[in-house]
C-alpha cells in the first residue's frame, strides 16, 4: 500500500521569529525621517527640517518608550515582547541601534548641511570664529540680554547638586579659585526664553564668495560659555562642556482614584514639570571623563545613559532656520483646493476657488470626502462647523477632540455658538499625550462660556474624529456628520495627510448621537448600524473581514487585503494576517512607522508586500480595502492596528458607501503603492529599502501626484 502523506506540521503563528521588535521599528521608521536629511533630492532647508524632527522623535521616544522600559527593568516585570525580549534586552537593542544613527545625524549637519548652508548665504558660526567686531556686539548682547536672565549654580558641600529641568541645555563649568587655588565646579543653566541661535545684524554679516550673507549668528549656549567670567567674576575659567538630560516625562495617572479627572490631571502635570527619572544624558563628545563621572553620580545614571554628541546638542532647534527667506530652498507651496462638488466660478478679484454657497444641501444630495492637505481644511471642515455654530436653523453640536491648535477657530465658533443658545457638547481628551496643558485650557474657556465638556471615559482615550450637527429642516430634525482620520487641527491639517467623510446619512447620524450618548452619559451601547467602534466592535469585525478575504482565497477565488495605517503592532491582527496570507491572499500594507509584522517569510507572509511613505507631509490617514469577491468594502477612520487602539480607546471606523468616493479611494491607494519618490520596502530581515526610478519606471511621487490631482 502506498504510504499516507504526513500533512505539514502547523506553524505556530505566535512565535518570536515572526515578529519584529516594537521599539526597534520605530527606530527604523525615525532612520527614514533621518534619511530625508541626507537625500539630495530633498531641498536644503527642508532637509535641516528633518534633522530637527529626527531630533523631537527622539526626545519623544527617550520621554516616553525609553523610560517605561526602564520603568520595567526596576519593577522587575518578566513578560516579553512579541519578538520574545525582555525590557533590558529592548534596551540594549535600542542603545546598539540608535548610537550609530545620532552620530550619522551630527556627523552630516557638521560635515555637509552647515556648509551648504554657508554657501546660500547662511552662516552658523562657531563663537572662536568672530572677527573682533562681531565679538564686541555679542559681548554688548550679551551684557544687556543674556546676563540679568541666567542664574549660575554652585556645586559643593554648602550647595547641592542641583535640579536639571527635562530637555534643558546647561553648561558645565569648571572654576579655579586663584586665592584658595581649588578647583570648583558649577552649572549654568541657558535659557529656552531666549533664541537658541543669536544672529548678528545685518552691518556685522560677512560676505563669502560673493554670496549675499543671508543670516549670521551663533549658537546661545557658546554666548555664554564665552563671557563665563563675568558670570563668576575673579575666578579663572578652566573650561566648560555642554550637556542636556531627558526626562520620564509620561503621567501616571490612576483614573479609578481620581474624583475629580480634570484636577488629577492638573495635579500630573505640575509633577510632569518637575519631569521623573533621568533616562538620557546627552554630552558633547569633548567631554572629560571626571566631568561625565561627576554627572553620573549626581543624576544616579550609569555609562549606557550617556549618548555622545560630536557638535551641538538639540538639534531639534535648527527647525528654527525654516522662518528665513529663502523659498528656493524650501519646497514649493501646497496649494490647497476644495472637492469639485463644492467648488463653484473662480473668483475674478483674487483668482481662487469659491466654495458653493449651501454646504448643508449639497450634502443632502451626496457624501462628500475631503483629503487633507490636498484639500483645504479651513475651506471643508473648518467651515461645515463654523456655518453650523452660525446657522440659526442648527439646534446642537456635538464633537470630539484630542489635539487642536492653542488658537483653534474650530473651539471659537463653538463658545459663539453657546453663547447663541445652541447645545453644544465636546468630549475633550485631557489625556491627549503632551496636549494635556491645551486641552484642560480650552476646556475651561468651553465651559465658561455654557459649552457641556465631558473629559473622557475611565480606561479609555477617546482618539475618534467626528462630529455630529443636528439641523430643523421644514419640521423635521436632519443630521449631519463628519468622520475623519486626523485632528481638528487647522495648523496640523497643513502637514499631515488625512481623510474625512462629510454626509447626512441618517444611519451614520443616528450611529453618531448613540455614540455620543455613551462618551457623555450612561450607555452600554453593544452594536452600531455602520459605523465601527472601538473597544465595542471594532476588533471583532476588522477579524471578520480579514477572515472572510482568507475564506475567498480558500474557494479559489480572487482575494486582496489593502491597509494604510501609521502602525502596525496588535499580533492577533498580525496573525489573521499571516493566516490570510497562507490562505493565498494577496496583502498590501501601507504602514508609515511601527510595523511588527515580518513580510516575506515563505509559507507564513509569503503573500503580504509592506511599504512605508515617508515625505514631505506626514501620513496619517488610515483605509482598509477589502476586496470580498468583487463586492468591495472599503473603510476610513480613525484606529491603527495596535492595542491600544482596539482595546483601550474610544475609536471609529466608517465605511464608505459612495462608489464614487469608494473608487477615489482606492486610486488614493494605487498612487501610494505605485509609489518609487518616498516609498520604502520592509524586507524580511527588517531592513528598508528605498524605491528609486528607474529607466523604465519613471518618477512617482505619490504626495506630490496627489497635490497636482486636486
Amino acid at each position: 500500500m502506498p504510504r499516507r502523506k504526513t500533512p505539514p506540521a502547523e506553524i505556530n503563528l505566535s512565535d518570536p521569529q515572526y515578529y519584529f521588535n516594537r521599539e526597534t521599528s520605530w527606530l527604523e521608521f525615525n532612520n527614514r525621517v533621518l534619511h530625508e536629511a541626507f537625500d539630495p533630492r530633498t531641498p536644503l532647508l527642508e532637509r535641516l527640517k528633518f534633522l530637527a524632527i529626527f531630533s523631537s522623535n527622539l526626545d519623544e521616544y527617550f520621554m516616553v518608550r525609553v523610560a517605561a522600559l526602564k520603568q520595567q527593568v526596576e519593577a522587575n516585570v518578566t513578560k516579553l515582547s512579541a519578538d520574545g525580549r525582555t525590557a533590558q534586552n529592548q534596551l540594549s537593542l535600542i542603545s546598539q541601534r540608535l548610537r550609530p544613527m545620532v552620530a550619522k545625524q551630527h556627523q552630516h549637519f557638521e560635515a555637509a548641511l552647515r556648509p551648504q548652508l554657508s554657501a546660500h548665504g547662511v552662516h552658523l558660526l562657531d563663537y572662536i570664529d568672530l572677527d573682533q567686531e562681531q565679538r564686541t556686539y555679542l559681548q554688548h548682547y550679551f551684557q544687556e540680554q543674556i546676563f540679568p536672565v541666567l542664574t549660575p549654580l554652585a556645586i559643593d558641600p554648602s550647595h547641592p547638586f542641583p535640579y536639571i529641568s527635562n530637555l534643558s541645555l546647561n553648561l558645565a563649568v569648571v572654576i579655579q579659585d586663584p586665592e584658595q587655588h581649588k578647583e570648583l565646579f558649577a552649572r549654568v543653566k541657558v535659557p529656552n526664553s531666549l533664541p537658541r541661535f543669536i544672529p548678528l545684524p545685518e552691518e556685522l554679516r560677512r560676505q563669502k564668495k560673493g554670496v549675499q550673507a543671508i543670516w549670521t549668528g551663533v549658537p546661545l549656549e557658546q554666548a555664554i560659555a564665552h563671557n563665563l567670567t563675568t558670570l563668576f567674576p575673579g575666578m579663572d575659567i578652566q573650561e566648560y562642556h555642554p550637556f542636556r538630560v531627558t526626562r520620564d516625562n509620561d503621567l501616571t495617572l490612576e483614573e479609578d482614584e481620581a474624583e475629580d479627572l480634570l484636577l488629577a490631571i492638573e495635579q500630573e502635570l505640575r509633577k510632569r514639570r518637575m519631569g521623573g527619572s533621568i533616562v538620557r544624558l546627552e554630552v558633547h563628545a569633548s567631554m572629560p571623563e571626571n566631568i561625565r563621572a561627576t554627572l553620573l553620580e549626581e543624576m544616579d545614571l550609569t555609562p549606557e545613559d550617556i549618548y555622545e554628541v560630536p557638535g551641538l546638542l538639540c538639534l531639534r532647534d535648527v527647525m528654527s532656520f525654516m522662518e528665513l527667506p529663502l523659498p528656493d530652498l524650501k519646497d514649493p507651496p501646497c496649494v490647497s483646493s476644495v472637492p469639485p462638488v463644492l467648488r463653484r466660478d473662480r473668483d475674478s478679484a483674487t483668482n481662487k476657488v469659491d466654495v458653493a454657497g449651501d454646504l448643508f444641501a449639497i450634502l443632502r444630495k451626496q457624501d462628500v470626502m475631503v483629503h487633507h492637505p490636498y484639500h483645504s481644511f479651513s475651506r471643508t471642515v473648518q467651515r461645515f462647523i463654523m456655518e453650523s455654530a452660525n446657522d440659526p436653523d442648527v439646534l446642537a453640536i456635538k464633537m470630539t477632540m484630542y489635539r487642536t491648535s492653542g488658537d483653534s477657530p474650530i473651539l471659537n465658533a463653538l463658545i459663539e455658538a453657546a453663547e447663541n443658545g445652541k447645545q453644544v457638547a465636546v468630549l475633550m481628551e485631557i489625556k491627549a499625550r503632551f496636549d494635556e496643558e491645551n486641552n484642560i485650557i480650552w476646556a475651561r474657556r468651553l465651559e465658561n462660556s455654557g459649552v457641556h465638556v465631558v473629559y473622557g471615559l475611565v480606561g479609555l482615550k477617546t482618539h475618534t474624529k467626528v462630529v455630529l450637527v443636528v439641523r430643523r429642516e421644514e419640521g423635521r430634525i436632519r443630521r449631519y456628520v463628519h468622520i475623519g482620520t486626523g485632528n481638528y487641527n487647522s495648523k496640523t491639517a497643513r502637514l499631515y495627510t488625512d481623510i474625512g467623510l462629510l454626509s447626512s446619512r441618517e444611519d451614520l447620524g443616528a450611529d453618531l448621537t448613540d455614540l455620543f450618548n455613551y462618551l457623555t452619559g450612561y450607555s452600554r451601547q453593544k452594536g452600531y448600524r455602520k459605523l465601527l467602534v472601538a473597544p465595542v466592535s471594532l476588533r471583532d469585525r476588522m477579524t471578520t473581514l480579514i477572515k472572510r478575504e482568507a475564506e475567498h482565497a480558500r474557494q479559489g477565488q480572487h482575494a486582496r487585503i489593502v491597509a494604510k495605517m501609521n502602525a502596525l503592532i496588535d499580533p492577533l491582527i498580525i496573525i489573521e494576517l499571516y493566516r490570510a496570507s497562507q490562505a493565498g491572499v494577496q496583502v498590501d500594507l501601507i504602514v508609515r512607522g511601527m510595523c511588527c509584522l515580518r513580510p516575506g517569510v515563505p509559507g507564513v507572509s509569503d503573500k503580504i508586500r509592506v511599504i512605508s511613505i515617508v515625505g514631505r507631509f506626514l501620513e496619517h490617514s488610515r483605509i482598509f480595502y477589502f476586496h470580498n469577491a468583487g463586492h468591495e468594502e472599503i473603510f476610513i477612520g480613525s484606529a491603527d492596528w495596535m492595542q491600544r487602539n482596539l482595546d483601550r480607546r474610544v475609536e471609529a471606523v466608517v465605511p464608505i458607501e459612495d462608489p464614487a468616493i469608494a473608487l477615489d479611494l482606492q486610486e488614493i491607494l494605487g498612487i501610494m503603492l505605485a509609489d518609487n519618490r518616498q516609498a520604502w520596502d520592509l524586507q524580511s530581515d527588517g531592513r528598508y529599502v528605498q524605491r528609486h526610478p528607474t529607466n523604465d519606471s519613471p518618477e512617482q511621487s505619490s504626495q506630490k501626484i496627489l497635490m497636482e490631482m486636486v
